[in-house]
């Protein structure tokens, strides 16, 4: 294959690459796809989606093979048998852990935004002012008046269902109808409100679901088997919203097998020029030129195409000059939960399989709060009735233990908290020489950790749960904090943060590298801190609003 030439180049084709690829092509730009696993098409290769848990050999479960094979996958819920095939073998894809991280990874095209959790919430300026009030890693070099519009924008096409609430910390939206809150989320909720004054809101989560028509996709089947793949296009994903909108334009090329190794740079014009790809399935070498170049790869792999880009102007890889990059990585910190049986809704059930949840927004160190660590944390969880596979105490056998089968079990209500990790420079990943991948690519080595901010803050997070479903009459209340570890969040973040000074970022308010203006980053390597609530909205909003600087950019010759 001879080398190729086109306007743009998009490297991933996950949630911001699939919005890069869809900004650019509608901007009359030829542009090239690049992933590095498998395609899958939209529909036609779901191939569990109508799939009933006894459909599956195992019931959708793990085996021990399974968990032999993947001892990463293994740590969460990710491993499963129902959609084994969109996850990363370990075994073809190892990584260093000098520090445990649990990293869940998909390679194909899609990537993440068939599997993700779909809750989307904008960031307020209480997020972004926080590093500079303080006094944290760098400051943010914009603010939510330079997002509104594009969170707008995205979140028309995407189709997010929320309520509007009114909230400071939590902006409305653009917003399809929400879903509804069970009979006993809506007496919880009104309870919290009495209770602690409307200081603690819990409303319906805000998803990525489309809940009304809206062009080219069908609404929500409340089915919840999202993580098979959706052939209904009922919640955003690459396959179902922006990759059809760029193939529309005959503007795209996409291909799949295609590992980018470095962007490759010429020191005379101070720009990239182009990626070098290996073919993961023949492992042939291409070069792909581009005037500009869109890095979406996910935050670590677009860390590690940077770092492996390194040059003898850049050693440690391009957009290294300030020592920033690989460092400041964040995730959301997990696995606290409470739960309990809440009483007097026995002749009650569901209706559906709602694809969402129960969402309470952060409080801690808001309105005048303050505590002994910076920052905070937001719940999601729900009320559901327990099914045919209850624990019947009464009995243990015999034929009234199967007619007590036969009626739905107590009510639970739960919740689980999401803890905003800082962005500590001493979090990092850099490039493990001393180990190879299946293609003979240097990994990943992990060294990041919680430190003394967050520990301190899971303890709230724990008590917080408890008190809570207590104040509002759950019984038997239960809390759990297991596995305090970054990566079980999937919500990778920085590594190449954006900020006002090219000393001390990777990145200028625009996503361009300092150091080479015609490469954009838009995953969540950009980020300067986590703030505590999922993060996919926000790498959208700053893809758009990055894809349109860099055609105006590009038209005025700067490029």
């Amino acid at each position: 294959m001879a080398d190729q030439t086109y306007d743009a180049i998009v490297i991933g084709s996950g949630i911001s690459g699939g919005w890069a690829a869809k900004e650019l092509t509608q901007k009359g730009l030829k542009v090239i796809m690049l992933e590095r696993g498998r395609n899958i098409e939209h529909i036609k290769d779901y191939v569990n989606s109508m799939k009933e848990a006894w459909d599956f050999p195992h019931r959708g479960g793990r085996t021990q093979e399974m968990i032999n094979n993947y001892p990463v996958l293994k740590r969460d819920y990710p491993l499963r048998e129902s959609n084994l095939d969109m996850w990363v073998k370990d075994s073809e894809c190892p990584y260093t852990e000098v520090k445990r991280f649990d990293w869940f990874r998909g390679y194909h095209v899609g990537g993440r935004s068939l599997t993700w959790g779909r809750q989307s919430y904008r960031w307020s300026d209480m997020y972004f002012e926080e590093n500079a009030k303080d006094g944290i890693a760098v400051d943010w070099p914009v603010r939510y008046k330079d997002l509104e519009q594009w969170y707008d924008y995205v979140e028309k096409f995407a189709g997010i269902s929320g309520s509007k609430e009114g909230l400071a910390q939590l902006p409305d939206g653009q917003f399809l109808p929400p879903m509804e809150m069970n009979c006993v989320e809506k007496d919880v909720a009104a309870r919290m409100k009495t209770f602690y004054k409307g200081m603690r809101p819990m409303i319906i989560g805000r998803t990525a679901h489309i809940t009304a028509p809206h062009p080219d996709r069908q609404m929500c089947q409340f089915r919840n088997k999202c993580v098979q793949g959706c052939p209904f296009g009922g919640y955003f994903s690459t396959q179902s919203s922006t990759l059809p909108a760029a193939m529309n334009t005959g503007n795209l090329t996409v291909r799949p097998w295609s590992i980018v190794t470095k962007i490759l740079y010429d020191k005379d014009s101070q720009k990239a020029t182009g990626v070098e790809v290996l073919d993961a399935e023949t492992n042939q070498t291409y070069v792909y030129k581009a005037k500009i170049i869109f890095l979406n790869a996910s935050t670590l792999n677009s860390a590690w195409i940077l770092m492996n880009s390194a040059t003898e102007i850049w050693p440690e890889g391009l957009g290294s000059s300030s020592g920033e990059l690989g460092h400041n990585l964040m995730d959301h910190h997990l696995n606290v939960h409470a739960d309990g049986i809440m009483e007097g809704y026995e002749d009650k059930y569901v209706f559906g399989r709602r694809a969402n949840g129960i969402y309470i927004p952060r409080y801690r160190n808001f309105f005048g709060d303050k505590r002994d660590y910076l920052r905070g944390f937001g719940y999601q969880g729900g009320a559901s009735r327990q099914g045919w596979n209850h624990e019947v105490s009464e009995y243990s056998i015999g034929s009234e233990f199967k007619e007590a089968l036969t009626e739905p079990g107590n009510w639970s209500m739960g919740m689980g908290g999401f803890g905003e990790t800082l962005p500590y420079h001493d979090n990092k990943v850099t490039l493990d020489k001393t180990k190879k991948d299946k293609w003979g690519l240097n990994v990943l080595s992990f060294d990041a950790e919680l430190k003394e901010n967050e520990l301190k803050m899971r303890k709230d997070m724990l008590n917080d749960a408890i008190e809570m479903l207590e104040a509002v009459g759950v019984k038997n209340v239960k809390g759990t904090d297991t596995n305090p570890y970054l990566g079980r969040g999937i919500h990778e973040m920085g590594t190449a943060r954006m900020g006002k000074d090219p000393k001390t970022s990777v990145l200028n308010k625009w996503n361009q590298v300092w150091d080479a203006k015609n490469v954009f980053v838009t995953d969540g390597s950009f980020m300067t801190s986590a703030a505590c609530q999922n993060p996919s909205l926000t790498y959208m909003a700053f893809t758009a609003r990055a894809a349109d600087h860099a055609v105006s950019e590009l038209k005025k010759g700067n490029l």
